[in-house]
């Protein structure tokens, strides 16, 4: 069962989460510039918690290949007014910050946001695990290698759950070190793995499956989808949908999409399936 307790409150969540990607930048891969206005994030968010979003995940400064990486001062001013705005607005809704930045995570967390996505693990801000760990913030673990310049220039290949493993072992080793913590693990697909690595990682969760701790999964348009169908960002939410669907049954805890519609269907599609897969087991036995 998910759980989360940000700022002294408990949700919880007896199936798999969905978390919608708002991102408030000029430059992400898939739809940059057309949510960074104030009242387009806002209206986008309000479709997206309508559409069924459990969490939305703002993120201001975009790691795509080749992209200039934004300053720490230009990603503040992208999300703290959005999320001052989102909260004024939706005061109940879960707010995660996509930042691998503490100082970012620091001023976001103290305006009201719940949970921090840390594509880097950890790795690119030094002080960002002794915040996290100090504070018991919810926060997510990605796997990642190199650095915001050079993550994407490697291609991991082979049978890489021990790496993932390792990673995560690792870094959640100096988050315990604080106490109990909130952590969630992101084994990073897309992100400095080859193809058939990205699918190994689908396809078996539970082998990097560190101290039984939730799953992310987000794999929302990417060179996974597109290499093989042919499709590009733009058009890739059926294969989207596709690998979500594989990646729910196969144990993630949680979704995070540009299309939240989509996904809430394959949610509840994959939660009656086995809901009556079980009944008709127990029939039988």
């Amino acid at each position: 069962m998910l759980q989360f307790k940000p700022h002294d409150k408990t949700i919880v969540f007896d199936r798999p989460a969905l978390m919608g990607i708002l991102n408030v930048t000029p430059d992400s891969f898939s739809d940059g510039g057309r949510f960074n206005q104030l009242g387009n994030a806002i209206n986008h968010c309000e479709t997206m918690l309508y559409d069924g979003a459990d969490i939305v995940d703002i993120g201001g400064c975009s790691t795509r290949p080749n992209n200039a990486i934004a300053t720490e001062q230009e990603e503040m001013e992208r999300v703290v007014p959005i999320l001052k705005a989102i909260k004024k607005a939706f005061p109940r809704t879960l707010i995660s910050i996509d930042t691998f930045r503490k100082n970012v995570a620091e001023a976001c967390i103290s305006e009201g946001a719940d949970l921090i996505n840390d594509i880097s693990g950890g790795l690119f801000d030094a002080e960002m695990l002794p915040y996290i760990g100090k504070n018991h913030i919810p926060y997510i673990m990605m796997h990642c290698i190199g650095s915001p310049e050079t993550m994407h220039h490697y291609a991991l290949a082979g049978d890489i759950h021990q790496t993932v493993m390792d990673f995560f072992a690792q870094q959640c080793k100096i988050l315990e070190a604080y106490g109990e913590q909130q952590i969630i693990l992101d084994p990073g697909i897309g992100f400095g793995k080859s193809l058939e690595a990205n699918y190994q990682l689908l396809s078996d969760l539970e082998r990097y499956r560190y101290h039984n701790l939730p799953i992310l999964i987000g794999i929302s348009r990417k060179s996974l989808i597109n290499k093989v169908l042919g499709t590009t960002p733009q058009t890739a939410e059926n294969g989207t949908t596709v690998l979500n669907t594989i990646a729910l049954l196969n144990g993630a805890d949680i979704l995070r999409v540009h299309d939240v519609k989509n996904a809430r269907e394959a949610i509840e599609l994959v939660g009656s399936f086995r809901n009556f897969a079980a009944q008709s087991k127990n029939k039988l036995s």
